[in-house]
């Protein structure tokens, strides 16, 4: 006996949740589902010329004819218009009679209403191993953090944030080299893989659906700016982890400098050299002195990428060659911008 296809509503804004959209399209026949609509965030002005831009969710869809939704909110108090425009977005979702709605990183808070609109409720690709980074950003945060693993968990939505049950999870290594982007895109693969295997069989899931450990949650704050700002006292592999996880950027001669990539180098002999200092510019590496670590040594960290302002990213041989950076140089820590 052939069963009706079930019918999906995708939910999602940015690449990560792209990646899982395509593979839900390219699947559609395999996993028995029809993705009868899309959801997505309205469109934003964004580069120089600030034109209105879709954003990449949007992009797949419109590619495939897939019937896109851009509401500006489902609450029923939305302040501009008293809820009215909440009211008329819960009736268009409720008109597509959906069977489940995927959710991934689509920016749009879900009233218990519309997470109650589909027949088997809505489900979240979540960018981590709850409950151990539930919020907006995971990925950000396992890498500072100095995690081993992190990874995917498909999850049950509820009303608290990310605290619903989980149906599946994924593991994932965290590489000493991985950057926001590079575990970014791996994670993005392993949602729509994670996604797919669950929707083979989601009865099956839902009824072995463990709900998470409060005991070990953590929140992934927003990442802001200033976080960026290397603290030169601060121990070189902490100092690494921010580089790899944040946009980062320190200050010489009033000049903001975006840090790239950077390597954290043990160093065991007794130094004098103040924090943020430069001990050494070659071709191979810019040598910076960092602040101590638990074991009380003081370590370098050697700078293979930097950036400056209007410029393109240069490496350590680049720069040796331009003078840009000379030994004795002093980064400097900016309390306050």
């Amino acid at each position: 006996m052939n069963l009706s296809p079930l019918r999906v509503i995708f939910a999602g804004t940015p690449e990560f949740a792209a990646v899982s959209l395509q593979h839900l399209i390219d699947h559609q026949a395999a996993l028995n589902i029809e993705i009868v609509a899309v959801y997505t965030q309205p469109d934003r002005k964004s580069g120089r010329g600030q034109k209105l831009t879709a954003s990449p969710v949007k992009q797949v869809a419109m590619a495939h004819g897939i019937a896109v939704e851009q509401p500006v909110s489902f609450s029923l108090r939305y302040a501009p218009d008293d809820g009215i425009s909440g009211k008329v977005s819960r009736e268009t979702l409720a008109a597509y009679q959906p069977d489940v709605m995927i959710v991934a990183a689509y920016g749009l808070i879900l009233p218990l209403g519309v997470l109650n609109t589909p027949t088997y409720g809505c489900l979240n690709i979540h960018g981590s191993l709850l409950p151990r980074w539930r919020g907006a950003a995971p990925i950000h945060r396992a890498i500072l953090a100095g995690d081993q693993e992190t990874g995917i968990t498909i999850m049950q939505m509820a009303q608290g944030l990310d605290t619903g049950d989980m149906l599946y999870r994924v593991s994932c290594p965290i590489d000493e080299t991985d950057t926001t982007q590079t575990l970014h895109d791996k994670l993005a693969a392993l949602g729509a893989e994670a996604i797919a295997e669950v929707l083979k069989n989601l009865h099956a899931y839902q009824d072995k659906a463990v709900p998470q450990q409060e005991d070990q949650a953590n929140y992934a704050e927003k990442v802001h700016t200033k976080e960026g700002q290397i603290n030169w006292h601060d121990n070189a592999y902490h100092i690494a982890r921010q580089i790899r996880a944040l946009n980062a950027y320190t200050y010489l001669n009033g000049e903001r400098i975006k840090i790239i990539s950077a390597l954290p180098i043990k160093h065991d002999q007794t130094t004098t050299v103040c924090a943020g200092q430069v001990v050494s510019v070659g071709k191979n590496a810019i040598l910076v002195s960092c602040g101590t670590s638990a074991d009380n040594v003081q370590h370098l960290i050697n700078l293979t990428t930097l950036q400056w302002p209007g410029g393109k990213p240069l490496t350590a041989e680049q720069i040796a060659h331009g003078n840009k950076i000379n030994d004795g140089d002093i980064f400097e820590i900016k309390i306050d911008e």
